[in-house]
């Protein structure tokens, strides 16, 4: 799953959690008091995005706009910002921000401006200046807002830079949005800057804005910090949320202090306050990382009988806790209490149980969960699948009845889209000398050489020997052959095998061939041509 830390700390199967952010009391965020604003807003939403020109006839005034590279251009853009009648009546008539309509033309100015290249975004800065910039620090908000909610963070640190400039003064809103900006950035300190100097404009936090401060410094590791802004709320009688606790316990858990956010979570539920799946998850999370899955699994009962719902993510870090344990078939008890309770396993459910089985030996269980995931549809992981193939393949030796298995993966294998690995051939090559399948054996051996992988010397010998059991001398030559245009070279063991198949067929011209074949590429085999050693004598 998705972790909700930076990538400097481990994989996480928790995700981000849902932190509200403040919004004006209306349901619509944006201002009702746009003027000249408006239309200045509605002329970038309608800027287009391709190298096409538009061209205008002088009688209807409307806009001439050049190539792409030169539409966000200061000078001309505001030029025709300020012309008269640039826009029809009919699109002028629809400029009321407390309309969906006109909310939807700024999320597409910024979808638009995200479209352009970094070089030219900082041009709408430009724009601004010379257009006189906002007439409201609503109008301000309502396109910072929008900025930040698409993730494009850059632009909204210019504009708030040059404020004063257009004359303005930040609000609470404004301060809660760089808060929310500098916190996406994972700049905590700034955003701790920002709060400070709220305070200094005699302005308060809303507990929203505290809690992404405290979800930022958890983030980096900062958990002092992040009980610093929380004895700050208290000093001003601010009241966390059960989302503010959810950050401030994950940031505990993130550096190992899982009792502490166990403790935390006990002094929370002797509160009028109900800890969510959430607050379970995180604290259930953090017991599994340091080995104490049991200790989770306690937790998810104690959610259970508060009636509250586990969702996927809960129970995959239940998943990872007893696959990192050693104990993959106590997730099998997991996945049919999922299904039991109607929460439906995902991908990351089934292949972190698949992985924990196949590591920890299991091999009847993994391939009974990777016909199950096949079965459902999913498409398996090819690493996952080519372990699961090796481990049916060395099964194969003691138990013959795991070879159809091997047989039925490795097809499917080959019909999809997955990439089998080197030892993965070399592998299903013994299991198809072992079950005497000569023609796949040798079919796969082809195929494996043709797609730039190296036989290991002891698949070449798997099935020389098997093609010198069944008499095929010819055939054995053949792979003797592939051995010297690879880049392998025929080991003592290679040679040795055939000269005693001919010997045994009675053929000792071919020994004797075969013998000087490895004398002159440097390979005194132990088995000579029969009947050499006495000639040898004779003739000393």
């Amino acid at each position: 799953m998705p972790s909700s830390f930076p990538s400097l700390c481990p994989p996480s199967t928790l995700p981000h959690f849902p932190i509200p952010f403040p919004s004006p009391k209306s349901p619509i965020f944006f201002s009702s008091h746009y003027t000249t604003q408006q239309t200045k807003l509605v002329l970038f939403a309608t800027l287009p995005t391709s190298t096409s020109n538009s061209s205008r006839s002088s009688s209807s005034n409307t806009l001439s706009l050049a190539k792409r590279k030169d539409i966000l251009c200061s000078k001309q853009v505001s030029d025709s910002i300020h012309k008269k009648n640039v826009l029809p009546t009919k699109e002028k008539s629809n400029l009321d921000f407390d309309r969906k309509s006109s909310r939807l033309q700024v999320q597409d100015l910024v979808k638009r401006i995200r479209a352009l290249p970094n070089s030219q975004r900082t041009r709408i800065v430009d724009i601004m200046e010379t257009d006189g910039g906002f007439q409201t620090i609503s109008d301000f908000n309502d396109l910072l807002m929008a900025l930040v909610t698409e993730d494009e963070l850059e632009l909204p640190l210019e504009l708030y830079s040059n404020l004063s400039y257009y004359g303005l003064v930040p609000d609470c809103w404004t301060f809660s949005i760089m808060i929310r900006c500098y916190c996406k950035k994972n700049e905590p300190s700034e955003a701790k800057r920002l709060v400070d100097h709220m305070f200094e404009n005699g302005s308060q936090p809303t507990v929203a804005t505290f809690t992404v401060l405290i979800s930022a410094v958890c983030r980096s590791g900062r958990v002092q910090k992040a009980l610093e802004v929380m004895e700050i709320m208290r000093r001003i009688n601010c009241k966390p949320t059960i989302q503010t606790y959810n950050c401030l316990l994950k940031g505990l858990c993130y550096v190992g202090q899982v009792e502490k956010a166990y403790e935390l979570l006990m002094n929370i539920k002797k509160t009028s306050m109900k800890p969510d799946v959430y607050t379970y998850t995180v604290i259930m999370d953090g017991f599994c990382k340091v080995g104490r899955s049991d200790e989770a699994y306690e937790l998810l009962d104690e959610a259970l009988e508060m009636g509250l719902i586990p969702n996927v993510v809960t129970f995959n870090t239940l998943f990872t806790g007893y696959f990192k344990e050693g104990r993959p078939l106590e997730g099998i008890g997991l996945l049919n209490l999922m299904k039991d309770r109607n929460c439906i396993p995902d991908y990351i459910s089934y292949s972190t149980l698949l992985h924990g089985l196949l590591k920890w030996g299991e091999i009847h269980t993994a391939l009974r969960i990777y016909e199950e995931m096949v079965g459902i549809g999913f498409q398996v992981d090819e690493r996952i699948t080519n372990t699961l193939l090796r481990g049916l393949c060395r099964r194969s030796r003691k138990e013959r009845e795991m070879l159809e298995h091997a047989h039925q993966v490795f097809e499917r294998m080959k019909n999809g889209a997955a990439v089998i690995y080197s030892c993965t051939y070399d592998l299903m090559i013994e299991v198809f000398c072992t079950g005497k399948d000569m023609y796949k054996a040798m079919v796969n051996l082809r195929e494996m050489v043709e797609v730039g992988y190296a036989p290991k010397n002891i698949t070449f010998n798997n099935v020389i020997r098997a093609l010198c059991v069944e008499g095929k001398l010819e055939e054995a030559l053949l792979v003797l052959v592939l051995m010297h245009r690879g880049s392998s070279v025929p080991t003592k063991i290679s040679f040795n095998i055939l000269i005693s198949e001919f010997n045994r067929q009675g053929r000792r011209l071919g020994a004797c061939n075969v013998y000087g074949s490895a004398l002159k590429v440097g390979v005194i085999p132990e088995k000579e041509p029969r009947g050499y050693s006495t000639e040898r004598k004779a003739l000393i």
